[in-house]
């Protein structure tokens, strides 16, 4: 028996067929355009898990994970410009305050698009960014390392840390402006094309109707934990998009097949322990089952390389790509826990 897509999943298929899919190797060298975020921002899919009663579809978290699966699958360049997006929404939805009323709706419709400047909270004891109140708000000092999608979005998520080890978190303006100068986009291995660069802060004021949370460090690690330790659907997307290519290669149909039973147990076990309650009992199972998931992502996208063979090691070439890409999901989000966990797993075999 089949059941009917969610409609959003329709349109990020459409997408990705009409698209991200034919423009692909074009993007990685050259840079994601604003045509494909005005695409994106018209879909719907930036408000896939936003409130309904904010402009939102309020879609399952199935759904929104498809629709990533779908996204990093097609472009993973264009899919991590537009991830940064969701977790600014979801901290909005779960705040009560001026700053909710003022942003949620458009970020729930794509009228505006944000991006975060928060990952180097998780470097803590170390504080590249921190905070302290000023003048009726907060001002900003530091260095914010990575930052995706300058240019391209309109507003972002900063966090710093004040002297007390509590964490601020607040919209500003993705924009240089008085305190806040960034740097040259950075050259990378991968996924050079969504626009990185870092930002020096120097007395970056934001007022305080402009904060979405205060918490302790300790509390938000605790938080992290659990959270950081899923398998990400992009991982996923990743490995279906390699196994195409396989598949479609002189002597791949077999391989691809047997890939493919390993990749859809790895993602049914990372997707129900993501649905579990996120507690710090959960974290290792999450974390041997996302080292699972690389390793899955890894085998599809080499097999995609030998399919292809010396045309593979050209630059244009999209088996190339999406190993470059694999390896870049390798370190995303990674946490000190996952990092060990990983070379723990290499090490042994």
């Amino acid at each position: 028996m089949t059941t009917t897509p969610h409609p959003l999943v329709t349109t990020a298929q459409r997408l990705a067929r009409d698209l991200l899919v034919p423009q692909a190797e074009r993007v990685d060298q050259e840079g994601v355009p604003p045509g494909h975020i005005e695409a994106v921002r018209r879909s719907g899919l930036l408000g896939v898990a936003a409130p309904a009663e904010y402009g939102g579809a309020g879609a399952p978290a199935a759904v929104a994970r498809r629709t990533a699966e779908v996204l990093a699958g097609a472009c993973c360049s264009t899919w991590f410009v537009q991830t940064q997006h969701h977790t600014p929404v979801k901290m909005l939805t779960g705040h009560d305050g001026p700053v909710r009323e003022r942003l949620l709706r458009p970020l729930a419709t794509g009228e505006l698009m944000a991006g975060i400047a928060y990952a180097h909270v998780r470097a803590f004891p170390r504080v590249p960014v921190r905070a302290a109140p000023e003048r009726g708000g907060w001002r900003f000092d530091g260095r914010v390392p990575w930052y995706t999608g300058w240019g391209l979005n309109d507003v972002m998520l900063l966090a710093g840390v004040t002297d007390s080890a509590e964490l601020v978190f607040a919209f500003a303006d993705a924009r240089e402006q008085p305190g806040l100068v960034a740097s040259a986009p950075m050259r990378l291995a991968a996924l050079t094309a969504a626009r990185t660069v870092s930002l020096d802060l120097d007395g970056l004021w934001v007022p305080q109707e402009s904060v979405v949370r205060r918490v302790p460090q300790a509390e938000f690690a605790e938080e992290d934990l659990a959270r950081a330790a899923n398998a990400g659907p992009a991982v996923f997307g990743v490995a279906d998009a390699a196994l195409e290519l396989v598949a479609r290669g002189a002597d791949g149909e077999e391989p691809a097949r047997a890939l493919r039973v390993r990749l859809d147990e790895v993602r049914r076990q990372a997707y129900a322990l993501a649905d579990e309650p996120a507690t710090r009992e959960c974290v290792a199972r999450r974390l041997a089952v996302r080292t699972r998931a690389y390793d899955v992502m890894r085998a599809a996208t080499a097999a995609a390389v030998v399919a292809g063979g010396g045309r593979a090691m050209a630059l244009d070439n999209r088996a190339q790509r999406l190993a470059r890409e694999g390896m870049f999901l390798l370190i995303q989000g990674q946490t000190p826990d996952a990092r060990r966990t990983h070379l723990g797993s290499l090490a042994t075999g």
